[in-house]
């Protein structure tokens, strides 16, 4: 339990810190000290730190008296005002009173003692009762601090209960008109409540958007994210697969199409819910398999302990240990799949692993029988060989996972069985859709079997999550693709059906891209060029924007077009490099204008890439769409710099908004240039020159805009400390606004898209 950031036993340690909203508060409150000081573990705002470390002088001026009593004073003021939201809080909580009163009764406590210990009317005579003030009592003042510290600690973390409260009620009301949609009977019913429940999915995605960047945990982040992305997907199906329902009741492949939808929807609920209240999983949910690269990493510094811990150690632990690495091994050589090459090189080097270990365990008990104090040489060699041989170990099996994945990627980039599907269901072939079902079937067994093999050297937790969440939605999409299909091939007239078979396949091939993004960053973490840094999912979602895209044939440019454009993106390549060194600059990489800024570049790279025929943008179709989810985070980047001046004095405010506006006109400008049909090669290829001008126009103006933001914030940071009210206030309130919540989630916009569906529903 992280009770604190100290580590002290001095601060309260019943409570759990979770999200970093509530720990960025106290950071000016709580600094971990080494020195034999008796605030060993407490730093309060500068005023009061001023205060504690204020030097006991015989003579003190009026001036310096006067000084002192106007910081405790503030500090008894601004209590005052944190408390005063602390009680609110509690009036409108039932069930949080009691606590929220007592941390605040507390708070307000530490406040007036802070003060009266400041109080110039006891500094200038001793007063008859014979109390002290901070001049002669600094351990007053001390305990004083740590009352403040830890009553405000748990005020916060109560408020941020709320938070969790608040996630569970929309919740809730979620899943009872998800209930009332699948017992619908009649198209206007269905139109009716499908309102209200995009209504409060909209709710819901704030709600979950702004607990899933505030979480601590990379873990619980990576989990709010897969679930989220599961609900966004699943919004679109549900709408289209109980349309085909109430247009073919008697027809049992849409109802099973239709049922797992729900199914999925409300396990994806469940999980949301899991991650906030950290309630154990559900019967359901996989347990997170224990990696190879984990294994292996634990299984070194098991051997590298050895150097300073020579008896800490029984000898069966690390022959038992290394044989917990060999048998996950088997996920690869069991594998029909793996080449009898690969599955002979892994073989063997298991076989050295063994035979390495073996001679380290000999070369550790002879310096246990001769007493040594430490390794002897023999043993030091052992262990470096024993970790060498894991390493090699570890890397073959990251070469032959990401080889795997990276051939079947290219393999099924052009959607084949997919593409049978849609023509054999249109033609009412039911033989021809059996046919190509097992086509599919046998794919989605081969990436389901990848996405388990890519989570073995996937060398970070976050990103072992989301290959899990890639193989169950593999493992999910492809039976639904089949039942889509099969309704379509009984009613091959039906646009319904048709449109139907279209979302879910525009799903798989959506969770092929996000899996080449994710073998992307798979092999930067094992190259060690990504780190802990934040991913984006940039690509566009196909079915997710602007319904003027489809209208676009999707054409690949020719070699003479190749190399004209090839021109255009040498520029923005050298912009998303200036906006990657400006954004590393930021030491918080979770502000919202350092995200935005990073999904911009994130974006435009892939646009650069289009422009060498490279990367995962193939046709203009898939350059128009990146061109349009663009500008959409332009605008977002926008409304977080609105945001942002609020902040700053009238001059400073001018600059930035001054900025804001011109990149607004240019995100604006974009996105009306990829949303105009255009007809003919010469006219799309102008599009595509146009996109890329216009997006060499907005990463120009992010470029000018990110140095000044870093400036301005960092200036404001040293003006003062994070206020807890503004903070509790900011959390509490739900936001109705539109906003960017993560590419990795579902946002806002893509909701209200579905929505607009409703129209051609109430036509048919």
């Amino acid at each position: 339990m992280a009770s604190s950031p100290c580590g002290s036993g001095n601060f309260d340690s019943g409570l759990e810190i979770k999200t970093r909203s509530v720990e960025q508060t106290l950071i000016p409150l709580v600094s971990q000290r080494t020195s034999n000081q008796t605030i060993d573990c407490v730093r309060l705002p500068p005023d009061i730190t001023t205060l504690i470390n204020h030097k006991d002088k015989p003579k003190k001026s009026e001036r310096t008296q006067r000084a002192v009593q106007r910081v405790g004073q503030a500090v008894s003021v601004a209590v005052g005002r944190f408390v005063a939201v602390g009680e609110a809080i509690a009036a409108e909580n039932e069930e949080l009173k009691e606590e929220m009163g007592v941390a605040c009764f507390e708070a307000r406590r530490a406040g007036d003692a802070i003060a009266q210990l400041t109080d110039v009317g006891t500094a200038v005579a001793p007063p008859a009762d014979g109390r002290t003030t901070v001049f002669s009592d600094r351990t007053g003042m001390v305990k004083a601090a740590r009352m403040l510290l830890s009553s405000v600690t748990r005020v916060l973390v109560l408020a941020d209960r709320i938070v969790v409260k608040q996630i569970i009620a929309s919740r809730n009301k979620v899943l009872v008109t998800l209930e009332q949609l699948e017992s619908v009977c009649t198209f206007q019913e269905f139109v009716q409540i499908f309102s209200q429940f995009g209504n409060e999915m909209v709710e819901f995605a704030h709600l979950t958007g702004d607990r899933q960047n505030d979480l601590k945990d990379e873990k619980k982040k990576a989990r709010m994210a897969a679930s989220r992305a599961v609900l966004e997907k699943c919004t679109m199906m549900l709408l289209t697969a109980s349309k085909t329902c109430l247009r073919h009741p008697d027809c049992e492949s849409a109802r099973i199409n239709k049922d797992a939808v729900f199914h999925r929807m409300r396990f994806a609920l469940e999980q949301v819910i899991e991650i906030v209240t950290d309630a154990r999983p559900c019967g359901e949910t996989k347990a997170l398999p224990i990696s190879i690269y984990c294994a292996t990493q634990d299984f070194k510094s098991k051997v590298e302990g050895l150097r300073e811990g020579l008896y800490s150690l029984p000898h069966q632990a690390l022959s038992g240990q290394l044989e917990a690495v060999v048998e996950r091994t088997e996920d690869f050589t069991d594998s029909a799949y793996t080449s009898h090459e690969h599955r002979e090189g892994i073989l063997h080097l298991c076989q050295i692993a063994r035979q390495d270990t073996d001679r380290l365990i000999a070369a550790w008990g002879d310096a246990q029988s001769l007493h040594a104090k430490e390794a002897t040489e023999e043993m030091e060699l052992s262990i470096l060989k024993t970790c060498q041989s894991v390493c090699e170990l570890r890397r073959e099996l990251h070469k032959v996972a990401v080889g795997r994945a990276a051939d079947l990627l290219k393999l099924y980039s052009e959607h084949l069985p997919l593409r049978a599907l849609k023509a054999s269901g249109g033609e009412g072939n039911l033989e021809a859709v059996a046919e190509y079902a097992r086509t599919l079937s046998e794919q989605k067994e081969q990436l389901v079997e990848t996405c388990r093999l890519l989570c073995h050297v996937s060398g970070t937790e976050p990103l072992e999550i989301t290959c899990v969440h890639a193989e169950e939605t593999f493992h999910v999409i492809g039976p639904q693709i089949i039942s889509a299909a099969q309704t379509l091939a009984l009613h091959p007239s039906s646009k319904i059906a048709k449109e139907n078979l279209d979302v879910f396949c525009e799903a798989w091939e959506s969770q092929l891209c996000d899996m080449a993004v994710l073998l992307k960053e798979i092999n930067e973490v094992f190259e060690g060029r990504r780190g802990d840094k934040r991913a984006y999912l940039s690509l566009p979602r196909p079915g997710k924007h602007s319904a003027n895209l489809k209208t676009v044939k999707a054409v690949k440019l020719d070699a003479e077009e190749q190399s004209t454009i090839s021109k255009l993106g040498l520029e923005l390549q050298r912009l998303t490099s200036d906006v990657d060194t400006e954004v590393e600059k930021w030491d918080d990489q979770e502000q919202d204008i350092v995200r935005q800024g990073q999904s911009l570049s994130s974006m435009a790279y892939s646009m650069y890439l289009f422009t060498r025929g490279e990367g995962l943008l193939k046709t203009t179709m898939d350059l128009f769409h990146q061109a349009e989810v663009l500008s959409e985070e332009g605008l977002q980047l926008c409304s977080s710099l609105h945001t942002f001046s609020a902040q700053l004095v009238d001059e400073e405010k001018v600059t930035v908004l001054s900025e804001m506006e011109k990149l607004v006109a240019l995100c604006q400008q974009l996105q009306m240039g990829v949303r105009t049909p255009v007809q003919g090669k010469t006219a799309t290829f102008q599009k595509v020159e146009l996109s890329i001008q216009n997006t060499r126009a907005i990463m120009t103006v992010v470029i000018n805009l990110l140095p000044v933001c870093h400036k301005l914030f960092r200036k404001s940071e040293k003006c003062g400390v994070a206020s807890p009210r503004g903070w509790m206030e900011r959390q509490l309130s739900v936001p109705v606004k539109d906003n960017a919540l993560n590419n990795n989630g579902f946002g806002v916009k893509s909701l209200e898209r579905h929505m607009a569906n409703l129209t051609f529903l109430e036509s048919k």
